[in-house]
């Protein structure tokens, strides 16, 4: 099995509030189908999660009242921008269904908390592909809080125990600078805990990248002896494809752990 993560960047465009990219998400569908590969999927919530959360300060939990429109709001679009997505899937023949992360996570202090994984244990058993999303979750200290999809990730990486895990971006991985400002940026191809911490004593690269390493210390606390973490870019047809088919690509690769 592997584990997939759509980011938010890739499916959306996250500069205009709820714009979905279908014609890219139905390309990296169809690049799943046609792998052949036992696939469970997760996506990034991009401009139908980030934009109203950000401005209602959702990520903090329940400070007051107001909030609480925000919070239904979120999870509507959320959940609506799930439902296009497994659309495409369908479309690619592929039987799947959205599983949002409050049917079976709930948080405590912002640590997500796995508290029922029947559920999906149960759809994947029967041959239909989970899919699960960032989203607003009830939180047992802060009233609700934001379960990204890197947690998801984490999350059904314990419960499966997947082969590898790949995570579609719109970049090519990691770069010494940001590659989206500086043309002379040089991509790391390998990550380990000790790469990571050099590339953190740069300031112009934690500055402009500090998602970036946020997300490769998650990749990195999901790899183990037998798996790797990839970072692809989604951007570019067939790179998907052809990663899940064992075949060598352009794209950062986490091993090795952060113990």
């Amino acid at each position: 099995m592997i584990i997939v993560k759509l980011g938010g960047s890739v499916i959306t465009d996250k500069s205009e509030y709820r714009a979905f990219r279908k014609d890219v998400t139905a390309r990296l569908a169809r690049e799943i189908g046609s792998s052949g590969k036992d696939v469970i999927v997760v996506h990034g919530a991009g401009s139908f999660g980030h934009i109203v959360a950000k401005e209602n300060h959702l990520q903090d939990g329940l400070s007051e009242e107001g909030q609480i429109p925000a919070v239904a709001r979120t999870m509507c679009d959320t959940r609506e921008l799930s439902s296009m997505v497994v659309e495409e899937f369908l479309a690619a023949g592929i039987p799947a269904v959205s599983v949002p992360p409050g049917s079976c996570f709930v948080m405590e202090d912002g640590k997500l908390i796995v508290g029922n994984e029947e559920t999906i244990r149960r759809l994947e058993g029967l041959g239909i592909m989970p899919v699960m999303f960032g989203d607003v979750v009830a939180d047992r200290g802060r009233g609700f809080g934001i379960v990204s999809g890197d947690q998801c990730m984490e999350a059904l990486c314990r419960i499966f125990d997947p082969e590898k895990a790949v995570f579609v971006s719109d970049i090519d991985g990691l770069f010494d600078r940001d590659p989206k400002t500086d043309k002379g940026a040089k991509l790391i191809g390998t990550v380990t805990k000790e790469v990571l911490e050099r590339a953190r004593t740069e300031p112009s690269v934690d500055d402009v990248t500090g998602g970036v390493h946020a997300k490769m210390e998650a990749m990195l606390r999901m790899t183990s002896d037998d798996r790797r973490c990839y970072l692809v870019n989604g951007n570019v047809p067939g790179r998907l494809y052809r990663l899940l088919k064992g075949e060598a690509v352009t794209c950062t690769v986490a091993k090795g752990g952060l113990q």
